[in-house]
Protein backbone atom coordinates (compact mmCIF):
# COMPACT_ATOMS: atom_id res chain seq x y z
CA UNK A 1 0.00 0.00 0.00
CA UNK A 2 1.35 3.30 -0.71
CA UNK A 3 -0.99 6.57 -0.50
CA UNK A 4 -1.00 9.61 -2.53
CA UNK A 5 1.71 11.91 -2.14
CA UNK A 6 1.31 15.39 0.29
CA UNK A 7 3.59 18.05 -0.11
CA UNK A 8 5.58 20.35 2.17
CA UNK A 9 4.65 24.25 1.97
CA UNK A 10 6.35 27.42 2.85
CA UNK A 11 4.47 30.24 4.80
CA UNK A 12 6.02 33.18 2.65
CA UNK A 13 4.56 35.84 4.89
CA UNK A 14 2.25 36.00 7.67
CA UNK A 15 4.52 33.65 10.50
CA UNK A 16 3.22 35.00 14.17
CA UNK A 17 0.97 37.98 12.47
CA UNK A 18 -1.61 35.60 11.44
CA UNK A 19 -1.64 34.75 15.14
CA UNK A 20 -3.00 38.25 15.25
CA UNK A 21 -5.03 38.98 12.25
CA UNK A 22 -2.42 39.56 9.85
CA UNK A 23 -2.61 38.78 6.36
CA UNK A 24 -0.56 35.65 4.99
CA UNK A 25 0.47 33.60 2.21
CA UNK A 26 1.34 29.99 2.11
CA UNK A 27 2.50 28.16 -1.08
CA UNK A 28 3.08 24.82 -1.38
CA UNK A 29 6.74 23.79 -2.05
CA UNK A 30 7.11 20.06 -4.17
CA UNK A 31 10.43 20.10 -3.05
CA UNK A 32 9.53 17.73 -0.19
CA UNK A 33 6.49 14.99 0.19
CA UNK A 34 5.21 12.29 2.51
CA UNK A 35 2.66 9.21 1.38
CA UNK A 36 1.11 6.49 4.02
CA UNK A 37 2.64 3.16 3.47
CA UNK A 38 2.60 -0.37 4.58
CA UNK A 39 5.66 -2.45 4.40
CA UNK A 40 6.79 -6.24 4.93
CA UNK A 41 9.79 -5.21 6.53
CA UNK A 42 9.70 -1.69 8.37
CA UNK A 43 13.00 0.43 9.18
CA UNK A 44 13.06 1.66 12.99
CA UNK A 45 11.96 4.75 11.78
CA UNK A 46 8.95 3.34 10.14
CA UNK A 47 8.17 1.95 13.54
CA UNK A 48 8.79 4.79 15.19
CA UNK A 49 6.08 6.95 12.79
CA UNK A 50 3.65 3.85 13.17
CA UNK A 51 4.22 4.26 17.61
CA UNK A 52 3.11 8.06 16.54
CA UNK A 53 0.10 6.95 14.82
CA UNK A 54 -1.34 4.80 17.11
CA UNK A 55 -1.48 8.18 19.71
CA UNK A 56 -2.25 10.04 17.13
CA UNK A 57 -5.45 7.74 15.98
CA UNK A 58 -6.48 7.58 19.91
CA UNK A 59 -6.75 11.54 19.98
CA UNK A 60 -8.85 11.81 16.98
CA UNK A 61 -11.01 9.63 18.38
CA UNK A 62 -11.59 12.06 21.24
CA UNK A 63 -12.79 14.89 18.77
CA UNK A 64 -15.75 16.84 18.17
CA UNK A 65 -17.68 14.27 15.65
CA UNK A 66 -19.85 17.39 14.40
CA UNK A 67 -16.64 18.91 13.42
CA UNK A 68 -15.41 15.59 11.78
CA UNK A 69 -15.73 11.70 12.17
CA UNK A 70 -13.57 8.99 10.89
CA UNK A 71 -13.66 5.28 9.44
CA UNK A 72 -12.04 4.63 13.12
CA UNK A 73 -12.28 0.31 11.90
CA UNK A 74 -10.28 1.06 9.14
CA UNK A 75 -7.58 3.42 10.26
CA UNK A 76 -6.97 1.05 13.27
CA UNK A 77 -6.70 -2.34 10.81
CA UNK A 78 -4.11 0.01 8.95
CA UNK A 79 -2.38 1.05 11.81
CA UNK A 80 -2.31 -2.35 13.74
CA UNK A 81 -0.65 -3.54 10.55
CA UNK A 82 2.11 -1.73 10.97
CA UNK A 83 0.92 1.76 8.42
CA UNK A 84 3.50 4.29 8.78
CA UNK A 85 4.09 7.82 7.18
CA UNK A 86 6.59 7.60 4.80
CA UNK A 87 8.24 11.57 4.31
CA UNK A 88 11.08 13.17 2.89
CA UNK A 89 10.04 16.42 4.63
CA UNK A 90 12.28 17.63 7.31
CA UNK A 91 10.72 17.99 10.80
CA UNK A 92 11.06 20.87 13.01
CA UNK A 93 12.16 22.70 9.90
CA UNK A 94 8.85 25.51 9.31
CA UNK A 95 7.67 23.50 6.37
CA UNK A 96 4.93 21.78 7.81
CA UNK A 97 5.41 18.30 8.32
CA UNK A 98 2.96 17.31 10.44
CA UNK A 99 0.79 19.27 7.88
CA UNK A 100 1.49 16.67 5.21
CA UNK A 101 0.85 13.98 7.70
CA UNK A 102 -2.95 15.53 8.99
CA UNK A 103 -3.70 16.07 5.12
CA UNK A 104 -3.10 12.27 4.07
CA UNK A 105 -5.07 10.96 7.35
CA UNK A 106 -7.76 13.38 6.47
CA UNK A 107 -7.66 12.21 3.05
CA UNK A 108 -7.96 8.45 3.43
CA UNK A 109 -10.13 8.03 6.60
CA UNK A 110 -12.37 11.12 6.87
CA UNK A 111 -16.06 10.92 6.46
CA UNK A 112 -18.25 12.67 4.00
CA UNK A 113 -14.67 14.76 3.53
CA UNK A 114 -14.51 17.82 1.46
CA UNK A 115 -12.75 17.22 -1.54
CA UNK A 116 -10.29 19.57 -3.69
CA UNK A 117 -12.30 18.47 -6.93
CA UNK A 118 -15.45 20.50 -5.48
CA UNK A 119 -16.25 24.32 -5.36
CA UNK A 120 -14.59 25.16 -2.93
CA UNK A 121 -16.00 28.22 -1.32
CA UNK A 122 -15.04 30.37 2.07
CA UNK A 123 -17.00 28.09 4.40
CA UNK A 124 -15.85 24.66 2.75
CA UNK A 125 -12.62 26.15 3.34
CA UNK A 126 -13.19 27.49 6.79
CA UNK A 127 -14.39 23.97 7.65
CA UNK A 128 -11.44 22.53 6.73
CA UNK A 129 -9.03 24.57 7.93
CA UNK A 130 -10.99 23.84 11.41
CA UNK A 131 -11.01 20.13 10.97
CA UNK A 132 -7.25 20.27 10.77
CA UNK A 133 -6.50 22.92 13.35
CA UNK A 134 -8.13 20.23 15.99
CA UNK A 135 -6.47 17.32 14.21
CA UNK A 136 -2.76 19.27 14.22
CA UNK A 137 -2.79 20.44 17.71
CA UNK A 138 -2.35 16.84 18.64
CA UNK A 139 1.51 17.96 17.35
CA UNK A 140 1.55 21.34 18.22
CA UNK A 141 -0.22 22.27 21.37
CA UNK A 142 -2.13 25.33 19.37
CA UNK A 143 -2.31 25.00 15.79
CA UNK A 144 -3.94 27.73 13.21
CA UNK A 145 -4.86 24.14 10.06
CA UNK A 146 -2.91 26.42 7.54
CA UNK A 147 -0.06 24.02 6.81
CA UNK A 148 -2.27 20.85 6.45
CA UNK A 149 -4.98 22.91 4.79
CA UNK A 150 -1.81 23.88 2.16
CA UNK A 151 -0.68 20.35 1.56
CA UNK A 152 -4.02 18.77 1.42
CA UNK A 153 -5.28 21.51 -1.19
CA UNK A 154 -1.82 21.72 -3.01
CA UNK A 155 -2.54 25.39 -3.38
CA UNK A 156 -1.37 28.77 -2.74
CA UNK A 157 -3.11 30.20 0.10
CA UNK A 158 -4.11 33.54 1.19
CA UNK A 159 -5.07 34.71 4.71
CA UNK A 160 -7.14 38.06 4.93
CA UNK A 161 -7.71 37.45 8.61
CA UNK A 162 -8.56 34.50 10.66
CA UNK A 163 -12.25 34.21 8.98
CA UNK A 164 -11.34 35.04 5.21
CA UNK A 165 -8.85 32.82 3.70
CA UNK A 166 -9.52 31.90 -0.26
CA UNK A 167 -7.07 29.84 -2.63
CA UNK A 168 -5.62 32.31 -5.01
CA UNK A 169 -2.84 32.76 -7.83
CA UNK A 170 0.34 33.78 -7.42
CA UNK A 171 2.38 35.65 -9.99
CA UNK A 172 4.31 32.47 -12.60
CA UNK A 173 8.04 32.12 -11.76
CA UNK A 174 10.83 33.76 -14.22
CA UNK A 175 13.19 30.75 -14.64
CA UNK A 176 15.90 33.57 -15.42
CA UNK A 177 14.81 36.10 -13.30
CA UNK A 178 18.05 36.92 -10.83
CA UNK A 179 15.24 37.85 -8.22
CA UNK A 180 14.57 35.13 -5.72
CA UNK A 181 13.17 33.84 -2.24
CA UNK A 182 15.39 30.89 -1.44
CA UNK A 183 15.66 28.77 2.40
CA UNK A 184 18.85 28.75 4.75
CA UNK A 185 19.74 25.47 6.56
CA UNK A 186 20.38 26.58 9.92
CA UNK A 187 21.37 23.12 10.99
CA UNK A 188 19.39 23.41 13.98
CA UNK A 189 15.72 21.76 14.65
CA UNK A 190 13.27 23.98 15.64
CA UNK A 191 10.34 22.97 18.03
CA UNK A 192 7.16 25.43 17.68
CA UNK A 193 5.46 24.94 20.78
CA UNK A 194 8.62 26.69 23.17
CA UNK A 195 8.40 29.63 20.35
CA UNK A 196 4.93 30.38 20.27
CA UNK A 197 5.02 30.74 24.21
CA UNK A 198 7.76 33.04 24.42
CA UNK A 199 5.66 34.83 21.59
CA UNK A 200 2.57 34.72 23.55
CA UNK A 201 4.63 35.94 26.55
CA UNK A 202 5.90 39.11 24.77
CA UNK A 203 2.19 39.77 24.09
CA UNK A 204 1.40 40.34 27.49
CA UNK A 205 4.06 43.52 27.04
CA UNK A 206 2.24 46.62 25.51
CA UNK A 207 5.24 48.20 23.79
CA UNK A 208 5.47 44.50 21.65
CA UNK A 209 1.78 44.52 21.18
CA UNK A 210 1.65 48.28 19.70
CA UNK A 211 5.29 47.11 17.80
CA UNK A 212 3.24 44.39 16.33
CA UNK A 213 0.48 46.10 14.57
CA UNK A 214 2.59 49.27 13.99
CA UNK A 215 5.29 47.43 12.32
CA UNK A 216 5.49 44.13 11.75
CA UNK A 217 2.01 43.71 10.84
CA UNK A 218 1.76 46.74 8.49
CA UNK A 219 4.91 45.72 6.79
CA UNK A 220 3.62 42.03 6.16
CA UNK A 221 0.36 42.80 4.89
CA UNK A 222 2.11 45.12 2.49
CA UNK A 223 4.95 42.66 1.46
CA UNK A 224 1.83 39.98 0.25
CA UNK A 225 0.08 42.99 -1.71
CA UNK A 226 3.20 43.43 -3.12
CA UNK A 227 3.92 39.29 -3.80
CA UNK A 228 0.49 38.89 -5.18
CA UNK A 229 0.55 42.37 -7.45
CA UNK A 230 4.06 41.36 -8.59
CA UNK A 231 5.26 44.78 -7.23
CA UNK A 232 9.24 43.64 -6.88
CA UNK A 233 10.17 46.78 -5.83
CA UNK A 234 8.28 47.53 -3.25
CA UNK A 235 8.13 44.00 -1.89
CA UNK A 236 12.05 44.52 -1.50
CA UNK A 237 11.36 47.96 0.17
CA UNK A 238 8.60 46.10 3.05
CA UNK A 239 10.62 42.64 3.53
CA UNK A 240 14.09 44.96 4.21
CA UNK A 241 11.80 46.16 6.97
CA UNK A 242 10.36 43.44 7.87
CA UNK A 243 13.78 42.02 8.42
CA UNK A 244 14.65 45.05 10.70
CA UNK A 245 11.63 44.53 12.71
CA UNK A 246 12.21 40.38 12.93
CA UNK A 247 16.04 41.14 14.18
CA UNK A 248 15.07 43.98 17.10
CA UNK A 249 12.10 42.21 17.98
CA UNK A 250 11.93 38.55 17.46
CA UNK A 251 16.01 38.15 18.37
CA UNK A 252 14.55 34.67 20.53
CA UNK A 253 13.47 33.02 17.36
CA UNK A 254 16.51 33.81 15.33
CA UNK A 255 19.26 31.15 16.01
CA UNK A 256 22.43 33.11 17.42
CA UNK A 257 25.15 32.30 14.85
CA UNK A 258 22.48 33.79 12.40
CA UNK A 259 22.36 37.30 13.68
CA UNK A 260 25.47 38.67 11.55
CA UNK A 261 24.50 37.73 8.55
CA UNK A 262 20.85 38.63 9.35
CA UNK A 263 22.24 42.01 10.03
CA UNK A 264 24.82 42.08 6.87
CA UNK A 265 22.10 41.32 4.78
CA UNK A 266 19.82 44.73 6.06
CA UNK A 267 23.41 46.57 5.81
CA UNK A 268 24.10 45.73 2.48
CA UNK A 269 21.24 45.12 0.81
CA UNK A 270 22.61 42.11 -0.61
CA UNK A 271 19.47 39.71 0.77
CA UNK A 272 16.80 39.96 3.81
CA UNK A 273 16.24 37.57 5.93
CA UNK A 274 13.05 36.55 8.00
CA UNK A 275 11.92 33.62 9.47
CA UNK A 276 10.02 30.47 8.20
CA UNK A 277 7.48 29.25 10.36
CA UNK A 278 8.07 29.92 14.19
CA UNK A 279 11.80 30.06 13.84
CA UNK A 280 14.54 29.41 16.95
CA UNK A 281 16.30 26.62 13.84
CA UNK A 282 14.86 25.01 11.39
CA UNK A 283 14.83 27.10 7.85
CA UNK A 284 15.27 30.70 7.16
CA UNK A 285 13.59 32.52 4.23
CA UNK A 286 15.36 34.67 2.27
CA UNK A 287 14.91 37.22 -0.38
CA UNK A 288 17.03 38.77 -2.72
CA UNK A 289 17.11 41.11 -5.98
CA UNK A 290 20.46 38.88 -7.23
CA UNK A 291 20.92 35.36 -6.59
CA UNK A 292 24.36 35.30 -7.20
CA UNK A 293 25.26 38.58 -4.75
CA UNK A 294 23.53 36.81 -2.73
CA UNK A 295 24.91 33.11 -2.79
CA UNK A 296 28.70 34.94 -2.84
CA UNK A 297 27.46 37.00 0.43
CA UNK A 298 26.51 33.70 2.07
CA UNK A 299 29.03 31.32 1.00
CA UNK A 300 29.24 28.43 3.27
CA UNK A 301 25.48 28.16 4.36
CA UNK A 302 23.11 25.36 2.79
CA UNK A 303 20.94 27.42 0.03
CA UNK A 304 18.09 26.35 -1.58
CA UNK A 305 16.24 28.43 -3.93
CA UNK A 306 12.52 28.04 -3.84
CA UNK A 307 10.97 30.94 -6.25
CA UNK A 308 12.67 33.16 -9.01
CA UNK A 309 11.44 36.51 -10.00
Amino acid sequence: MKGPLFYSKILLFGEYGIIKDSKGLSIPYNFYNGALKLDENPSEEAKKSNESLKRFATYLKGLDTDLVSFDFDKLQADVDSGMYFDSSIPQGYGVGSSGALVAAIYDKYASDKITVLENLTREKLLKLKSIFSAMESFFHGKSSGLDPLNSYLSLPILINSKDNIEATGIPSQKAEGKGAVFLLDSGIVGETAPMVSIFMENMKNEGFRSMLKEQFIKHTDACVDDFLKGDIKSLFKNTKQLSKVVFNNFKPMIPKQFHELWKKGIETNDYYLKLCGSGGGGYILGFTENIDIAKEALKGQKLEVVYNF
